[in-house]
């Protein structure tokens, strides 16, 4: 391995977990970019790695730990720093590993730069000891981060950090801290750059969107900002990050109807479709407005598409519960989503809980859940091709036979097959026509 200064040093990072440390992983890879680093895969041997971790459940864990390992394996004398939300709850353990350099949490990930030079220069005086900065939460303003660039169509921009939720099941709070929220003029900024670097479509994101400006004491909210970027028309298209459904009020819905970059998708994290559980995680809508919100928004935005995220085998859910959530499923009639199994967090009130799920009633569910879900997706998909109903796609990846893998503005992933002597569309939005679909993928014709 080159030494550090006789070539350009070498970066390479790794994310686990949500879009908001997807897009935190973006921006630390160019504040190194910034100090003449080049950004290279992570399977290569570079001279630093940084292993952003999630600790959404035993499994992120597990998955961030072998991560740390394969970067110390791709290059043992390589510093090796570890942020995120893992490192955030179990900073202790995480400096334990052999081969880490440096330990900090979800707090200033954009001083990495700076500390891997610190580590450094104490590599030159003998001292391979781990350095450690993992920082209280509380009181932290929201992290100055943005991205000026992006290598592909679509991009993350974190708009808010933290939640207050405390919804029984999560750790995420104490992993992130209270909310906070980036600034209207640096979000509109940053968005604008963007589109004018040829991003089309941006993903206004957080660890709980929803609360976007709860920590501004002049009143704007989530709907003011979406209103200013769609007046300045600061972007093609605006994606929203996952939502939850009380946030779906009618004010809220009549301010954003008429929106024309709002794309008409919606993430709508249920977590379960039974009200005894979503009592039990103290979440803080039940199924009756979550039924009102998607009747709301499907009323109010033509051909708007769902998605969401559903656990099973939270303590005590019972047989007929997870019936409960089936039967919110099929009446919600969901594009999309994504099933996940309860998993047991340290210092959350629902791991002392009673009733506890077995492992193999979990897996059941899951794969019950699993087969509904496709069922669904099956069917929607069937009526756009039966219907012949054109969809809006921006052309992502291009594949050897000319086709492209795209999205639709309603969240459809689409394969489009383009004629040759169209040339190179990558990027384009375009109007396609349906033909079939295979493995929940719309395969589709220009119009």
């Amino acid at each position: 391995m080159t030494p550090f200064g006789m070539t350009r040093p070498t970066i390479a990072t790794q994310t686990l977990g949500c879009k908001v440390s997807q897009y935190e992983s973006e921006a630390v890879a160019e504040a190194f970019a910034a100090r003449g680093y080049e950004v290279r895969p992570f399977t290569d041997a570079c001279d630093v790695y940084v292993i952003n971790t999630c600790t959404v459940t035993a499994e992120s864990d597990r998955k961030s730990r072998q991560m740390i390992r394969r970067a110390i394996k791709n290059n043992p004398s390589a510093i090796v720093c570890v942020c995120g939300c893992y490192s955030q709850t179990s900073a202790d353990e995480v400096a334990t590993i052999p081969g880490v350099s440096v330990v900090i949490g979800t707090r200033d990930k954009l001083s990495l730069p700076q500390l891997v030079e610190e580590v450094k220069a104490r590599r030159m005086t003998g001292d391979f000891s781990v350095l450690v900065k993992n920082e209280s939460l509380e009181g932290a303003p929201f992290e100055k981060m943005c991205i000026t660039r992006a290598p592909r169509t679509r991009a993350y921009v974190k708009i808010e950090d933290g939640c207050e939720c405390r919804c029984t099941y999560c750790a995420i709070p104490g992993a992130r801290g209270p909310v906070r929220s980036k600034a209207p003029e640096d979000v509109i900024s940053e968005v604008e750059g963007l589109y004018r670097s040829g991003v089309r479509e941006v993903v206004l994101t957080g660890i709980e969107t929803a609360s976007y400006g709860a920590d501004f004491d002049n009143g704007y909210r989530l709907g003011d900002l979406l209103c200013e970027l769609d007046r300045r028309g600061s972007a093609e298209r605006i994606r929203l990050g996952s939502l939850t459904p009380e946030l779906m009020t009618a004010d809220f819905v009549e301010k954003i109807r008429a929106l024309s970059l709002l794309v008409p998708h919606f993430h709508l994290s249920m977590q379960s479709g039974s009200d005894g559980v979503l009592r039990r995680m103290k979440r803080r809508y039940n199924i009756r407005m979550a039924k009102e919100a998607l009747a709301r928004l499907r009323e109010a935005i033509p051909r708007v598409e769902f998605t969401t995220d559903l656990m099973v085998g939270f303590p005590g859910e019972s047989e007929e519960e997870f019936e409960e959530t089936l039967t919110f499923v099929r009446e919600a009639r969901f594009l999309d989503i994504h099933v996940f199994a309860y998993s047991r967090r340290p210092n959350t009130p629902a791991a002392t809980y009673e009733g506890q799920v077995a492992q193999e009633v979990k897996h059941a569910r899951s794969a019950k859940l699993i087969a509904l879900k496709n069922q669904i997706r099956d069917e929607i998909l069937d009526e756009y091709i039966r219907e012949k109903k054109t969809l809006s796609v921006v052309l992502e990846k291009r594949w050897d036979d000319g086709s492209y893998s795209s999205h639709s503005d309603s969240f459809l992933e689409v394969r489009v097959m383009v004629p040759k002597d169209k040339g190179d569309l990558h990027g384009e939005i375009v109007t396609v026509i349906p033909v079939a679909h295979r493995d929940g993928v719309i395969i589709a014709e220009l119009n």
